[in-house]
């Protein structure tokens, strides 16, 4: 097995998770679900992403997804599978991909030999994914592969997202970080999204994001400014080892070659997506 360079698979995964994660922000999804009754755009967002899981309840969506709160949670699940089943959500899921992507990037881009051979790439990496301990990866990787080129690309990078996402719950567990204190790290970092966007997507308070402020700096990983100390920049940096190393398989399995040309694949179509307002100008950031 060729060894990779250093955070080759992190680097990998970037783009392939930006081809996956457009479709939770774009209106096409949105208006699929709306078709269906869904409206509320939390209620959206947790039946799109945990319909694999079939008809759960609140508590397997909560523990799964991690960092919202169970409140917000607990309103939305289980009555949106009164109003459209997880099999009906998932089929307007994958609607939603094809039209966005075919929106975004258009049809050539679509019917690219690119386009198949990053779904070939992407799905080869899968082929080591591990279910065990990871619920999201599990669920998604009992749905059937699309026939589509673009689609199976675009549920090979779903399978990817999750099983790094699965880790990276267990190392933020071993950590110590509860939800609201990941998301408060996070954030502080200046890499993940916008506090305001976090808080008002994930169900949490004001007073909820600052008891999580004053618990990390009770632990010395948060000075006063907000800003992490140095050990709390450790620790996020650390975090972010420790889900490479959980999350090195399929990249192994795919090479270093396989590994620098999905890199390239998914850069390109993940620039394009950007740049055609897949994604929120204001979602990054500290805010």
């Amino acid at each position: 097995m060729t060894s990779l360079p250093e955070r080759a698979g992190r680097r990998c995964y970037q783009p392939v998770n930006a081809f996956h994660s457009m479709v939770y922000f774009s209106p096409d999804l949105s208006d699929a679900l709306a078709a269906l009754g869904v409206e509320d755009s939390r209620a959206a967002y947790l039946a799109g992403r945990g319909a694999a899981f079939g008809r759960v309840g609140a508590g397997a969506i909560t523990a799964s997804f991690y960092n919202f709160s169970h409140e917000l949670v607990a309103r939305h699940v289980p009555s949106v599978w009164d109003i459209a089943s997880p099999e009906d959500v998932l089929a307007a899921r994958l609607r939603a991909a094809d039209a966005t992507l075919r929106r975004l990037l258009g049809d050539e881009a679509v019917a690219s030999a690119e386009m198949a051979e990053a779904a070939e790439l992407a799905l080869r990496a899968t082929e080591v994914c591990s279910r065990a301990a990871r619920p999201l990866y599990a669920a998604h990787a009992d749905l059937p592969v699309p026939d589509a080129p673009h689609l199976a690309f675009w549920h090979a990078a779903t399978l990817l997202r999750e099983h790094r996402g699965d880790g990276h719950l267990m190392a933020l567990v071993g950590a110590g970080l509860d939800p609201v204190e990941a998301l408060v790290s996070h954030t502080a970092t200046g890499r993940g999204m916008n506090p305001d966007w976090v808080r008002s997507t994930r169900g949490w308070t004001d007073a909820d994001w600052a008891a999580g402020q004053e618990r990390l700096r009770e632990r010395g990983l948060l000075a006063a400014d907000g800003e992490l100390t140095e050990a709390g920049a450790a620790l996020r940096a650390g975090l972010e080892d420790e889900t490479d190393r959980l999350d090195a398989a399929p990249y192994e399995h795919l090479g270093a070659v396989g590994v620098a040309r999905l890199t390239e694949l998914a850069g390109g179509f993940a620039k394009a997506l950007a740049a055609a307002g897949a994604f929120p100008a204001d979602l990054m950031g500290k805010g």
